[in-house]
């Protein structure tokens, strides 16, 4: 059975930073491209970063500089470290693995960048 937990999420003050983290259970996480997804209100859901097994990343233009993806196969857990979060990086961040089809999606995390 396949579980995505995501955690770390909250309320920031622009200009701040947050360690976004998921857990993988039931699934073969360690050969899979894991990718952090959010989507903010009204808005389709987006991927903002990606990470291969070997740790090549992918960042869409808006993170870039800002966000970091990092992965840990031993405890099938990728992570998310945002830092200077702007007001427009609010959604709710998910994880999940990148090719289709895609895991069963977790519940999510908030971000709340305040201005």
């Amino acid at each position: 059975q396949v579980q995505l937990v995501e955690s770390g999420g909250g309320l920031v003050q622009a200009g701040g930073s947050l360690r976004l983290s998921c857990a993988a259970s039931g699934v073969i996480f360690s050969g899979n491209i894991m990718g952090w997804y959010r989507q903010a209100p009204g808005k389709q859901r987006e991927v903002v970063a990606h990470i291969t097994s070997s740790g090549l990343t992918y960042y869409v233009d808006s993170v870039k500089g800002r966000f970091t993806i990092s992965r840990d196969n031993a405890k099938n857990t990728v992570y998310l470290q945002m830092n200077s979060l702007k007001p427009e990086d609010t959604a709710v961040y998910y994880c999940n693995k990148l090719n289709w089809p895609s895991w069963d999606w977790g519940q999510g995390t908030q971000v709340t960048v305040s201005s």
